[in-house]
């Protein structure tokens, strides 16, 4: 097994609708490292009928979520890979205090430095961004009432399609995935900080992408 020797890795935790996936691609910019998502990640092995995701689907089917034990693999498998000797970004992981304690022991076994970004964004305006979006059925372009609105109201500007809300962008669904995402989010900020990890909360709701980007830029290169 190889064993990278050394750099950053960013541990990016953000509620739905933090802007937490933007970040992710600006840090992956800044850091000239890779952004690892175990959602992604999972879904390429489903994809290719490897036994990884064989395993995987006949998990989900069963109704069974993926263990920790086979999550843990597939990050593993990946940080060995040459693209992150000098660090990356892991988004979506760690979800359980277990994979918590599995990712601090194999970052610590690769010299690597953890840094935990929390990405914290008010749950009122979360609720506002979110429940102002608005999809286009036929091509699947994306609209913000607020940032982003279409040019006619309500129609697409590429196929004039009738734009709809999506079933999970409604105020209901975003609350209770808000509260879901503080009550697994909370313990692993806990665990964090009681083991030294350096871990940062960053306001996500002032300032340009780009701002905050480099923000968290600096806080990054300070700590290694």
């Amino acid at each position: 097994m190889a064993v990278n020797g050394g750099g950053s890795a960013v541990i990016l935790f953000g509620s739905p609708g933090s802007g937490k996936g933007t970040q992710a691609k600006l840090l992956r910019q800044c850091m000239q490292a890779p952004h690892i998502s175990t959602g992604d990640m999972l879904r390429e092995h489903i994809e290719a009928g490897d036994a990884l995701g064989t395993q995987v689907r006949a998990g989900m089917q069963a109704g069974m979520l993926v263990s920790d034990e086979l999550v843990n693999r597939l990050v593993e498998d990946r940080i060995d890979r040459p693209d992150c000797t000098r660090g990356f970004i892991l988004d979506g992981y760690p979800r359980t205090l277990q994979q918590a304690g599995a990712m601090h022991q194999l970052l610590l076994a690769r010299n690597v430095v953890p840094v935990v970004l929390h990405l914290q964004v008010d749950y009122n305006k979360v609720i506002a961004r979110l429940s102002g979006r608005r999809l286009c059925p036929v091509c699947g372009t994306l609209y913000s009432i607020s940032s982003n609105p279409p040019k006619v109201a309500g129609l697409c500007d590429k196929d004039g399609a009738k734009l709809i809300t999506r079933e999970d962008d409604s105020e209901s669904v975003i609350r209770q995935r808000l509260e879901e995402y503080s009550l697994q989010t909370q313990p692993l900020m806990k665990y964090f900080r009681e083991s030294g990890v350096s871990t940062f909360d960053v306001d996500g709701s002032e300032g340009s992408p780009q701002t905050i980007s480099n923000k968290i830029c600096g806080l990054i290169s300070r700590q290694v």
